[in-house]
């Protein structure tokens, strides 16, 4: 088949969540054969310097970035609240981008377009008017819910009046969408069921984040020379930065008085100023890293304190995958086929966080086992060979 990717980050370099999952989803749809094309949108969030892309990975995707300014602005904000539509989506319509995918539908023709995420979905008019390709959604979450789950969670009474229109308008734009497509391949079974719920009859599967089988051979280090707590996150992604937070003021106190000489080290995208200026001892901000795998390596136990967001958590998986122990909560975990205890440990508030840092640190086999259970998880569960046939069945069905 010959499939069109619609993207709204770069998926190379795959160095965060979304581009990390968009970028196994090229890869694995090529190694099954299908002819993969995408279109991506290249923005002040995730800038890309197109000449950085392997000049293999552009030949045999032909990718093409389009350049759009994503930062909130404050006029467009209030029309959007007026006129009732979803900001969120209103910042990803560019007559840029519709000119480059027009430019594509007439020189190609595709089976199968999919839009990766919600937000490169405002081209389906266009794309109706000049292609005859089955349309696919791989939902990535169900996104109005990480606007209503910071909306519960905020304490500070006009921010919280704003999240829920936003949340609000952008559940009425989510819905809309659903008439307009012809399958959803979401990341999760619990999303897809929330899916079948809204669109009773529309053909939808669930399709997890898919790891490369070939690694799962590869020796694991569960046990680093020093023994250290570690989150790895892009903190533009505001439910990482409200979960970091959250550990900060909330676990480490206590975790720190009570083990003065373990570390709590902070990696990743967009750190802000409130974070990477802080002082507080045990705590070390070590910002963006070149390779998120080397680093998991180099520490050791993962935590991942979210109480927003929906989907699944790529980082946790690329986490379990190098044979990491995880501490997470409920909303972290979606869409993993954990057990707790097993291969994740769950915490639910500060009292569980410190009890479970406090028990792998009286017991390293305990971490050790946790971790390898873990990885043999995601091998069994994850591996995109069998997922993209999976998802070729599905689009054969369309």
């Amino acid at each position: 088949m010959k499939i069109l990717l619609l993207c709204n980050k770069s998926p190379w370099p795959p160095k965060e969540g979304g581009p990390i999952a968009m970028n196994a989803m090229a890869e694995g749809l090529m190694a099954a054969g299908h002819t993969v094309r995408i279109i991506a949108i290249n923005s002040n969030k995730y800038s890309v310097d197109p000449a950085s892309i392997p000049e293999d990975y552009r030949a045999k995707t032909k990718i093409q970035l389009v350049d759009i300014d994503l930062r909130i602005r404050p006029l467009p904000a209030l029309k959007c609240m007026v006129s009732n539509r979803s900001y969120h989506v209103a910042r990803f319509i560019t007559e840029g981008f519709a000119k480059i995918l027009e430019q594509s539908l007439k020189e190609e023709t595709f089976d199968i377009i999919q839009f990766e995420t919600l937000f490169t979905t405002p081209y389906i008019s266009l794309i109706r008017s000049l292609s005859q390709a089955r349309l696919v959604l791989r939902a990535h979450n169900i996104e109005h819910l990480i606007w209503e789950r910071m909306a519960s969670g905020c304490r500070n009474p006009l921010k919280k009046f704003y999240l829920r229109h936003l949340a609000r308008t952008l559940r009425e734009y989510e819905l809309s969408t659903l008439q307009s497509v012809d399958g959803i391949a979401a990341i999760t079974g619990h999303d897809a069921g929330w899916f079948r719920m809204q669109a009773p009859g529309l053909p939808i599967i669930d399709i997890p984040f898919g790891i490369d089988p070939g690694k799962k051979d590869e020796a694991v280090n569960t046990l680093p020379q020093k023994l250290t707590l570690f989150h790895l996150g892009s903190m533009n992604w505001l439910p990482n930065l409200e979960g970091i937070r959250w550990f900060i003021e909330n676990v480490w106190p206590g975790v720190h008085a009570r083990h003065p000489e373990l570390e709590f080290r902070l990696a990743g995208r967009a750190m802000p100023s409130g974070i990477t200026q802080l002082k507080i001892p045990g705590i070390v901000i070590d910002g963006e890293v070149e390779d998120a795998g080397a680093y998991m390596r180099d520490n050791w136990i993962m935590i991942v304190p979210l109480f927003s967001g929906s989907g699944i958590r790529i980082k946790i998986i690329e986490g379990m995958l190098e044979g990491k122990t995880i501490l997470t909560t409920p909303v972290g975990a979606e869409g993993i086929q954990y057990t707790d205890g097993k291969d994740i440990l769950i915490c639910r508030n500060a009292e569980e966080y410190a009890a479970a840092i406090n028990r792998c640190l009286g017991n390293h086999q305990l971490v050790d086992t946790i971790g390898r259970n873990a990885r043999e998880l995601v091998v069994r569960s994850h591996n995109n060979n069998e997922l993209m046939k999976r998802l070729t069945e599905f689009y054969s069905t369309l």
